[in-house]
């Protein structure tokens, strides 16, 4: 993160014994404000020093700034300038008059240098996130993250074709991350901002058909609506939102696999040359009597643990082959590793095992 066009405003309102502006009770605003609510209470109910909203100058977060103003009271803007476009520096200036002006304590701007890994969109992530997390004190950011974005995470996720795990969509909070609007449609937004008399800033980027969300937002989305007549975006939203919640059981069911996996091959390991476990191998039998959906799951996690970087479907096929179709093949490099060597997951004398060659 670049400290050039950096800056904190603090809001005198605040604090000074006076009060914050006060929202109309219109249906838009009561919606927002309803869902930051629910949200608070699930996943921050002792926030007492308040939240950090990732302010753009958008519809959905400056909606989401002016209802955590009303239910959570103590609210930090951070406003990211990416610098991709001209002028950038005078729309998060802006963005960040507006957050004063909603009654947010503070409002800072971040300037950020995006790189060119994994394409613009991706670094553009990176660099906000990272600069978002660096900033953001302690508290918890609220992401302005609504239904219609699940939906075309879901969408995305379906499209890469890697399992349930792909399109179970964005959670509601992965610390210190949390998505008050999932169930919010991007209208209710766009109207809370009109009853409030706020003029969004509409970023080039989200109408630019180069980027594939674009276009599902304009021509995907909208085609699935028509043919099917309506509720699309809502129902995959639902579907992340169950696929999630079944995806937690399995992952609790995985880690108890894992841990069982682990303890075996150590006695398996004592009995063969009577030392210890090298703490990366796991038991071939044990996993592969376990069902599939669990031994995969297990895989997954015992490869992130140990290193392994960017896993695909591929890479976990491979992995699960050494278990349950093993024909002699050799060890299957898994994307981790230094200059020089490779982190491969291999079988070895009925154990599972992970180490740099």
């Amino acid at each position: 993160m670049s400290g050039a066009g950096r800056a904190t405003s603090r809001n005198p309102q605040v604090g000074a014994g006076k009060t914050v502006p006060r929202l109309p009770e219109t249906e838009a605003v009561l919606e927002v404000r309803r869902a930051v609510r629910g949200w608070l209470a699930e996943y921050a109910p002792e926030a007492s020093s308040g939240v950090a909203v990732a302010l753009s100058g958008g519809a959905d977060s400056l909606a989401l700034a002016a209802a955590a103003v009303v239910e959570a009271g103590r609210v930090d803007a951070l406003v990211v300038d990416h610098r991709l476009q001209p002028g950038s520096g005078q729309v998060a200036a802006v963005a960040a008059a507006a957050a004063l002006k909603l009654g947010c304590r503070s409002a800072r701007v971040l300037a950020v240098e995006v790189g060119s890994a994994g394409g613009l969109e991706a670094a553009a992530r990176q660099a906000r996130y990272a600069a978002l997390d660096a900033a953001r004190a302690g508290l918890p950011v609220l992401l302005g993250h609504t239904l219609d974005d699940q939906a075309e995470t879901v969408l995305l996720g379906l499209a890469r074709g890697s399992g349930g795990r792909s399109i179970q969509g964005m959670a509601a909070f992965a610390d210190p991350w949390g998505r008050p609007l999932l169930g919010v449609r991007r209208a209710a937004t766009r109207q809370l901002c009109a009853d409030l008399g706020l003029t969004p800033h509409e970023d080039p980027h989200n109408s630019a058909p180069e980027f594939t969300r674009v276009r599902l937002r304009t021509e995907v989305l909208p085609l699935l609506e028509d043919v099917l007549g309506g509720g699309v975006a809502a129902a995959l939203a639902r579907t992340a939102e169950q696929l999630r919640a079944d995806g937690a059981v399995l992952d609790a069911l995985a880690g108890e696999l894992l841990r069982a996996a682990s303890a075996d091959s150590d006695s398996e390991r004592s009995a063969d040359d009577g030392s210890g476990s090298d703490g990366v191998s796991l038991s071939i039998e044990t996993l592969a009597t376990a069902p599939a959906a669990l031994r995969r799951r297990a895989i997954r996690a015992w490869l992130l643990a140990g290193g392994a970087k960017a896993l695909t479907g591929k890479h976990l096929h491979a992995v699960d082959e050494l278990i349950t179709a093993w024909r002699g093949q050799g060890g299957v490099a898994v994307g981790g590793g230094g200059p020089g060597s490779r982190l491969v997951a291999a079988r070895e004398r009925g154990r599972l095992t992970m180490r740099l060659r």
